[in-house]
């Protein structure tokens, strides 16, 4: 009989860890070798234990998942990453993938497809969450030249240019890209200055004649 696939844990949250362990060790040929609930306490797991699997929730007290996997595919470059998160949204899984991560699943889905998941993984393929996977295959928002008086602006200012225009706050830019607010500020200001505009409906309008919103938004 083959060795068990050995599965680490991460999750801040006690309880969901427990819920994961319960799912996985119903099955004969899966084995919970370790929890973690940090960044820190993750590395430390994988530098340690070697996991085949490390299942990695992104939101971590101390840092982000995203930073957590590339942390552990240092120590451990053998191990396969398997995103857990509540996050349904494209930006959060290419970050995962840039980091990585050998598969994506979305929380409310986790007691269904988790086993499959990680079994997946495990062998040496990918695992993209269904709802999302047409979204990974499809391609990043434009590569738009897009500038004005103060020149043309960088790959990373037309992602935030996108983000505004679809209405996100600085905060939530923040979260998607996985800077800081007064980076985000930072940009914003820059790309003001760069195409000499004063708000957002004019912000707005230069992304859509740049094609950088895909369709038409609802409203200015």
């Amino acid at each position: 009989m083959p060795e068990a696939v050995r599965v680490a844990l991460c999750d801040d949250h006690r309880l969901v860890r427990s819920g994961l362990r319960r799912i996985l060790e119903a099955e004969a040929d899966l084995e919970v070798m370790g929890e973690a609930g940090s960044v820190k306490e993750a590395v430390a797991l994988a530098a340690g234990s070697q996991p085949d699997v490390f299942v990695m929730d992104l939101g971590l007290p101390d840092g982000s998942g995203i930073a957590a996997t590339a942390e552990v595919l240092g120590v451990s470059p053998a191990t396969r990453v398997l995103v857990l998160t509540v996050h349904d949204d494209v930006a959060y899984l290419r970050s995962a993938f840039a980091a990585g991560a050998a598969g994506y699943l979305v929380k409310e889905a986790a007691d269904v497809e988790l086993v499959q998941a990680v079994r997946q993984v495990a062998a040496g393929k990918q695992y993209v969450h269904p709802s999302l996977g047409a979204a990974l295959l499809a391609p990043d928002a434009p590569a738009a030249r897009l500038g004005g008086p103060g020149g043309d602006l960088s790959d990373r200012e037309l992602e935030v240019l996108r983000m505004i225009a679809l209405g996100l706050t600085n905060a939530e830019i923040g979260e998607r890209l996985f800077v800081s607010v007064r980076t985000v500020e930072t940009h914003r200001s820059h790309i003001h200055q760069k195409l000499n505009v004063r708000n957002r409906a004019e912000l707005v309008r230069r992304a859509r004649e740049a094609g950088l919103l895909g369709v038409e938004p609802a409203g200015p």
